[in-house]
């Protein structure tokens, strides 16, 4: 019985099996070297003027972008390094001025407070002059007072004990040679 051969596909219709799987039928073998050939052809123009072209795009504004943001992450760098410099470069002059003026207010209270001492110093003094005389003068007066006492005070001791007064001018020269040593 004869096979039928099913026309586009060369294979045998019917039920039988092919002997060979047909892409490695050696009669299809130059038909598959051309349909590959062509597919490769056009494919590899497709990725040639279209696909690699849009990646080489991509990958070149990727590039610039990244280069770009490179080069404002260096300008921001610089930016905040001089920011950071001016703000230490204020700092210390905020510091020296506040050293400054507080220097100067020192110096102020240290004056302010020298004057109210020497004022009070001088007060001081003219109220310990004052006291001192005034103490001299009472202590004359009771030293004089004193001296009239401890002359009434002799007298009487001696008249208890000898029973007569002796004069008051030997008594005060008594005294005199008493105080004089």
């Amino acid at each position: 019985m004869a096979e039928s051969v099913h026309t586009s596909t060369g294979a045998p219709s019917g039920g039988a099996h092919p002997k060979v799987f047909p892409p490695f039928a050696s009669e299809t073998f130059g038909s598959q070297l051309l349909w590959f050939a062509i597919t490769f052809g056009l494919l590899y123009w497709l990725m040639a003027k279209l696909a690699l072209p849009r990646v080489g795009e991509i990958l070149e504004n990727r590039s610039n972008s990244i280069a770009a943001d490179l080069a404002e992450a260096e300008r921001l760098r610089g930016e905040s390094e001089a920011a950071g410099e001016a703000y230490e470069k204020s700092l210390g002059e905020a510091r020296a001025k506040a050293k400054a003026i507080a220097q100067e207010k020192r110096e102020a209270l240290t004056a302010e407070s020298d004057a109210k001492r020497k004022t009070l110093e001088a007060e001081l003094a003219r109220r310990i002059a004052d006291s001192e005389a005034t103490i001299s003068a009472r202590t004359r007066e009771a030293m004089a007072s004193v001296r009239g006492i401890a002359a009434d005070t002799a007298m009487a001791i001696v008249e208890r004990l000898t029973g007569r007064a002796p004069e008051r001018a030997s008594v005060e020269a008594a005294l005199d040679r008493v105080v004089a040593h």
